[in-house]
Parts: C-alpha cells; sequence; structure tokens
C-alpha cells in the first residue's frame, strides 16, 4: 500500500467493480439470449462476486483512512450492488476530496486512536500481510457463499 494511494486503490478497485459487472451481464446474455448453457454466468458471476467481496473491503478501509461518514461508507458499499455506479460514486468522492492524502499511518499527537484505526495503522504498517489476510477472508466469506448457493424465490 506505500505506493498505492487510498485514491489510486479505491479506483483501481472502483473500475474492476465495474468490468466485473460487464463479464456477468455477458455471461448471463450468453446464457439466456445465445443459450450457451450455464457456463459463462458462473465464470462471470464467480469472478464478480470475488471483486464485488473486495470492493466493500477496500471501500472500508479507504473509509475509515479518509474518515468519511458512515453514511458516506454505506453509498459506497451500495454503489457496488446497482450495475456501473461504482466509477460515478468514485468519481464523486473524488470531486469532493473524499481521496485526498497518504494512507494515516499513527493518530494525531494527543488523539487516543479507537479501534479501526489501529486496524487501519495495521494494515499500513503491514499491507502484504494485510492484503493476505483481506484475500484469505474473502475467499473463505465466498466459498461460503457458493456453498449456500443461490438464493431461493418464496412462493
Amino acid at each position: 500500500m506505500s505506493d498505492m494511494t487510498p485514491r489510486s486503490l479505491f479506483r483501481a478497485l472502483a473500475v474492476a467493480e465495474l468490468v466485473t459487472w460487464t463479464m456477468l451481464l455477458v455471461g448471463m446474455l450468453l446464457k439466456y439470449v445465445v443459450g450457451l448453457g450455464d457456463l459463462p454466468v458462473r465464470i462471470g458471476g464467480s469472478v464478480h462476486g470475488f471483486v464485488f467481496l473486495a470492493y466493500l473491503v477496500v471501500t472500508t478501509v479507504v473509509a475509515v483512512n479518509q474518515r468519511w461518514s458512515f453514511g458516506a461508507l454505506l453509498l459506497g458499499w451500495a454503489s457496488a450492488i446497482v450495475p456501473y455506479t461504482t466509477l460515478p460514486f468514485e468519481v464523486g468522492v473524488a470531486r469532493r476530496g473524499m481521496l485526498e492524502g497518504p494512507w494515516r499511518r499513527a493518530a494525531a499527537d494527543g488523539v487516543r486512536p479507537g479501534v479501526w484505526d489501529r486496524l487501519l495503522f495495521a494494515v499500513v504498517a503491514r499491507p502484504v500481510v494485510a492484503a493476505a489476510v483481506g484475500a484469505v477472508l474473502v475467499v473463505l466469506v465466498f466459498v461460503v457463499l457458493l456453498t449456500l448457493g443461490p438464493p431461493v424465490p418464496s412462493r
């Protein structure tokens, strides 16, 4: 994370989320319109699901670092749910200066850091370890969700 700023990391995930939405929608088109079966949706859906979860994690880390309001964090999360809105959200928060500055590595003088700040400082201090732990957590959540399967519509 030392070379990557909060803004560049957030933008990368916003774009990745947008690209994987396209993969999922193309997969659905190939399945339902062209009749190619489940494989295109499985591929697009799997990649999109992984990036979706990674986007939520990165949005949370950036929100803590940038001291976003809880409402801004919720909007960031919601932007991943509505197709193609992560990039407009990123542009909006960037224009408002909400992505400016480096990673915070310590609390300001005389300020006692909270739990989220201490967790952020640990992530920033060891970005490779944090990325590995984050990836493992995303994979675990992803596996659990795949095991549970798609939601079943109520009758």
